[in-house]
């Protein structure tokens, strides 16, 4: 019997939280409702959800301020809900390691598959078999990016990352010294059916760059005017 994909719901409004529900539960997913900033905390270590769903305008600590803390400890994807539609916001709440970014009011069927496609990205890491584990591997000297377990590996140092990060870095050390402008790396990486600014881009290449240090023999390059790549010395 396969085990359900439980997503955590954070939202202050109860009728928005128990709508959220029943499209998820229709969808087979189990789900846990919590209305509070403190609560989701609490709920996210009882719970372990696969996913979260997380509404910025809660009471007391809000959706940013629980983004950062569950960010700091896991790398559990969180979709942030949120009336504002605001670059300023989006590009904040990315930059503090959320998935996506989803405006309130929005369909149900473009969150279900928003909720499904962050899900597909994410695969927590499972043991290396012997040919499984090398079909999407990008190794280069220090670094080895495994998109098969969604491992990236630095002078022999595992380094966590969010989905997208990881993605992203894998695109472009897949194609050595190719640039890439961020609209093709937004439409690679977030799908056509992202809505979004092209500084989503930036903000998950400064991410990596804080993570991953250049190296001798390959770099994360910034082309003026154009976009980005993997240089390879």
């Amino acid at each position: 019997m396969t085990t359900k994909q439980k997503i955590l719901i954070v939202d202050d409004d109860e009728n928005i939280a128990e709508l959220l529900s029943l499209y998820l539960t229709k969808e087979c997913f189990d789900t846990q409702m919590v209305y509070d900033g403190e609560e989701a905390l609490r709920a996210f270590d009882s719970y372990q959800p696969n996913l979260i769903l997380l509404d910025l305008m809660l009471p007391g600590i809000d959706g940013y301020q629980v983004c950062r803390e569950i960010r700091s400890r896991s790398n559990v994807p969180i979709i942030m809900l949120s009336a504002k539609g605001e670059v300023f916001d989006k590009v904040l709440g990315l930059e503090l390691g959320a998935d996506d970014y989803i405006i309130k009011p929005f369909d149900s069927k473009e969150l279900v598959a928003r909720v499904k496609a962050v899900l597909r990205r994410y695969q927590p890491a499972k043991p290396e078999t012997n040919d499984v584990s090398k079909g999407k591997c990008v190794e280069y000297p220090g670094i080895s990016i495994n998109l098969t377990n969604y491992s990236v590996v630095v002078d022999g140092q595992h380094v966590d990352m969010p989905p997208k990060e990881l993605e992203l870095l894998y695109f472009l050390a897949a194609s050595p010294n190719q640039v890439f402008t961020r609209e093709q790396l937004l439409d690679q990486i977030w799908g056509y059916e992202y809505i979004g600014d092209t500084r989503t881009v930036d903000v998950h290449i400064k991410r990596l760059r804080e993570k991953i240090k250049d190296h001798n023999g390959w770099s994360l390059s910034t082309v003026w005017g154009i976009g980005y790549k993997f240089e390879v010395k």
